[in-house]
């Protein structure tokens, strides 16, 4: 009897083991545009040269209303069809991480929103930060603050996403040029 509970166990645990592991999305960060990323292209980041780090992002670029497709509870906006179809082909690689929340706000444990033009892509996924000072904090140690941000983000992620602003903080005075999406 106990060799049959043993080998039961083990195998339950072989089964458990080979399900693959699947990661439900928390709620998406969408601000007053209505939009998520605040209504900027997410697959144009990827197209775009980054800065080096220590210095300043190129501006996201926006998308147009539009040009638009669904994804994680979320309406999102693109620049050119083409975007949108490859959004659409593969959405998990052009979402910025955190549900598009603030990545060194995920390392410190909290959920505050990502300013689309604080971004940086890592290892092939996109982050955001909140302002000028934080992208600061979060550069000297992306590593160490990625370390912290996946630890925390299974605490976080079933939590309501933000609702705050970052086009209202001081901070961010400067980051942007105008709203998106284009309106067309």
């Amino acid at each position: 009897m106990f060799r049959r509970l043993i080998m039961a166990s083990a195998l339950s645990l072989m089964a458990i083991s080979a399900a693959p592991i699947t990661a439900s999305a928390g709620q998406q960060y969408v601000d007053e545009s209505g939009f998520a990323v605040s209504g900027y292209d997410p697959v144009a980041f990827f197209e775009m040269q980054q800065a080096p780090v220590g210095t300043r992002q190129p501006h996201a670029v926006p998308g147009r209303a539009d040009i638009t497709a669904e994804y994680n509870g979320a309406k999102w906006a693109f620049a050119t069809e083409a975007n949108r179809k490859a959004f659409l082909a593969d959405p998990a690689k052009y979402a910025p991480a955190y549900d598009g929340h603030c990545a060194y706000g995920i390392a410190q444990g909290g959920k505050v929103p990502g300013n689309p033009n604080l971004w940086r892509i890592v290892d092939g996924r996109l982050y955001l930060n909140i302002t000028p000072t934080v992208v600061g904090f979060w550069e000297s140690d992306i590593p160490g603050n990625l370390d912290k941000s996946k630890v925390n983000w299974g605490k976080l992620e079933a939590a309501e996403a933000s609702g705050k602003n970052w086009t209202a903080i001081d901070d961010n005075k400067g980051t942007y040029s105008g709203p998106a999406p284009i309106k067309n």
